[in-house]
């Protein structure tokens, strides 16, 4: 166990969160990106909506998310007759918060009848101002779908980028990103490719496009862990937040796997602790709730995605 706490205290944290997980009927959901030990006692570990949309799909009352605001909402749109609770009330995402609803709706009246593609790292009135939701895997897949060329994409301009460039076809970007994905730099990946010649690069496309171009393969989180299971390589250069490392250890264990920079961190992920996720089931809040209005119309661009 990789842990950042000790043993003892996992032990113990882990038995309480499990006593009060059966006395609340909750499930906990984690992010790749989470702590190691917040990871270890999830019932679900997974990229975000595909969590959102596993906890929909069982019994459970309350659905404790260990990531970021949007991702609760995700669930709380998806779930709305469950409590959606956020260990960690001040666990944002920069780039989601780089577009709002008040924004979007100006641009939409500067250009009418423009389609928007909402990246999932939005939050819920974001989606309910767009046309159709994606993911970092189906990206392409979303935008191929789309006819005509008025085209915004929202709010990551890398992932936006990425997709325009496979498809050969031009996007609206709005200006936003992730910062940690960022914080990586071309310079990086080579002097890694330089330290591991034999590795495979791996990365994701919130990175910026010289690192993509720079990658044997560019993929979600999802992705990236299936890629690493069934290549024949042994040795992989990692382009993304340094919580998939967990992951990739435990299904590849005789694999090898080195971050590409160490700014690969991102600091609200790791804001969850397991203290907060038993303090949080114990008083069942920080609670995260989504407008009945909004909901429903961003369900709606949800659903779109999932009908292709």
């Amino acid at each position: 166990m990789n842990h950042t706490i000790s043993q003892d205290l996992f032990q113990t944290l882990a038995t309480e969160i499990k006593v009060l997980k059966q006395e609340h009927k909750a499930i906990i959901l984690a992010h790749y990106y989470q702590r190691p030990e917040v990871q270890d006692i999830a019932d679900f570990v997974g990229d975000s909506l595909q969590l959102s949309q596993q906890a929909a799909n069982t019994d459970a009352e309350v659905i404790v998310f260990c990531g970021v605001h949007f991702m609760a909402e995700s669930a709380a749109i998806l779930s709305p007759d469950k409590v959606v609770i956020l260990p960690e009330q001040n666990a944002g995402c920069p780039m989601a918060d780089m577009v709002d609803a008040e924004g979007l709706r100006a641009y939409k009246k500067r250009v009418p009848g423009v389609q928007v593609v909402c990246y999932v790292n939005s939050s819920a009135e974001v989606k309910a101002e767009s046309d159709i939701c994606c993911t970092s895997s189906n990206a392409v897949k979303v935008v191929q779908s789309l006819k005509g060329n008025d085209i915004l994409f929202i709010p990551d301009e890398n992932l936006g980028r990425y997709a325009a460039k496979i498809l050969g076809r031009s996007l609206q970007l709005w200006p936003g990103y992730c910062k940690t994905h960022h914080r990586l730099t071309k310079e990086d990946i080579l002097v890694a490719k330089k330290e591991h010649p034999l590795a495979k690069t791996i990365v994701h496309p919130e990175c910026r496009e010289e690192i993509c171009q720079e990658a044997d393969y560019v993929g979600s989180t999802a992705g990236l862990i299936g890629y690493a299971k069934n290549s024949e390589a042994q040795e992989f250069i990692v382009g993304t937040e340094s919580g998939i490392l967990h992951r990739l250890h435990q299904v590849c264990p005789e694999k090898k796997f080195y971050l590409a920079s160490e700014r690969l961190v991102c600091p609200n992920m790791k804001l969850t602790t397991l203290a907060k996720v038993r303090d949080g089931l114990r008083t069942l809040s920080p609670r995260v709730t989504v407008k009945e209005e909004i909901r429903v119309r961003a369900k709606a661009t949800l659903e779109r995605m999932l009908a292709l």
